[in-house]
């Protein structure tokens, strides 16, 4: 909204200029693994994040009959600032249904999701397209890494020592 004066009173106005920008998200992953991601996001974050979808590729799925789906809820998530799409294992059913979609710049698209992968493109998905995808990735390289064991003088409830 945009305030300013005529002939000495107020003018409100409303402009697209104010609208948050904001990229929008689909998962094409292989059965629930999509729908979970987005269970668990939304548990860290409280809310389910808007703008975020996805479809699971199950083994009866024709994935020459996803496309066109997938293509549909792509236009349905793109309010003008484009979709990455998000999906589990490069060379699966799930990637080669997104390859068909992309548009580079507008519909970008990341293979080997996983949960910091996800969390971090929503986190980035207020800034440009290069910059979420980068930082997506990153987020999914980096979130994965070998737990150390806690070392603590606390007894162990199980074995009593």
């Amino acid at each position: 909204m945009l305030r300013g004066s005529k002939g000495g009173r107020r003018v409100w106005r409303f402009c697209d200029c104010l609208k948050p920008h904001m990229i929008g998200i689909l998962i094409i992953s292989h059965g629930t693994l999509g729908e979970s991601l987005i269970h668990c996001a939304s548990h860290m974050l409280n809310k389910r994040p808007p703008r975020l979808r996805q479809i699971g590729v199950t083994a009866q799925d024709d994935p020459v009959l996803l496309v066109p789906q997938a293509g549909k809820m792509i236009k349905e998530l793109d309010d003008g600032d484009g979709v990455l799409v998000l999906t589990d294992m490069y060379g699966g059913s799930p990637s080669n249904i997104a390859a068909k979609l992309v548009i580079p710049g507008r519909i970008e698209a990341i293979a080997g999701v996983n949960l910091p992968m996800l969390i971090r493109a929503l986190t980035y998905r207020d800034k440009s397209m290069t910059m979420m995808v980068t930082k997506a990735i990153s987020g999914g390289c980096e979130g994965v890494l070998r737990v150390p064991p806690v070392f603590t003088t606390i007894q162990n409830a199980a074995t009593g020592r």
